[in-house]
């Protein structure tokens, strides 16, 4: 399974299509923290996340299973609209609009952080955390969705606005607005991050 690791995401979709299940299970494990994320960013529910996520791959499965895919070389933006797609149903379903808000229960820059900070720093670390999420919190849904998807699912604006059915321009434009808004609050709650 290790030289699987080193192959390209259409080598794999291939070798899952003719039937090694390794090969998905190797797409899962390289984008499963990025596809994670941009969902519990949006559901903002853990167990939500997770019920999502596994319907995405369900779905990934089927549709390269049924010959369904077609490779473009845009395997990772692929799944990540499913995702998004899944998570918006999620909340029609519950005739709800969809809404892009921090979780209290647990830190999105923990999954993130891939060093072992001191205690010191976690504790400053986790200060600014939080006072970013309520900056980002009180932005305009759209604007927090663009800076979601930029800064923590590192998605170009072009995915983005595939994504999000926008054009680059209104991405590029919810971006910028939104850090705008954000050096706004900063400068007015002197905040020092």
């Amino acid at each position: 399974m290790t030289y699987l690791k080193t192959m390209a995401d259409a080598q794999l979709v291939r070798l899952y299509k003719d039937g090694n299940p390794d090969a998905l299970s190797t797409l899962i494990m390289r984008y499963k923290d990025r596809i994670y994320t941009s969902i519990y960013m949006l559901v903002k529910d853990k167990y939500t996340a997770e019920d999502i996520f596994q319907e995405v791959f369900i779905r990934v499965m089927s549709t390269i299973q049924k010959g369904k895919y077609k490779d473009e070389g845009k395997f990772l933006p692929w799944v990540l609209r499913i995702a998004h797609n899944l998570s918006v149903d999620h909340f029609r379903k519950a005739k709800r609009k969809p809404k892009i808000q921090m979780s209290d229960d647990r830190d999105i820059f923990e999954v993130l952080n891939f060093c072992e900070p001191s205690v010191e720093d976690d504790m400053v670390t986790l200060e600014r955390h939080e006072m970013v999420k309520k900056m980002l919190d009180t932005l305009p849904k759209d604007q927090q969705e663009v800076i979601i998807l930029r800064h923590f699912a590192n998605l170009s604006f072009k995915e983005i606005s595939e994504l999000t059915n926008t054009s680059i321009n209104t991405s590029l434009g919810r971006m910028r607005y939104g850090l705008i808004n954000l050096r706004k609050m900063i400068v007015e709650q002197q905040i020092v991050l």
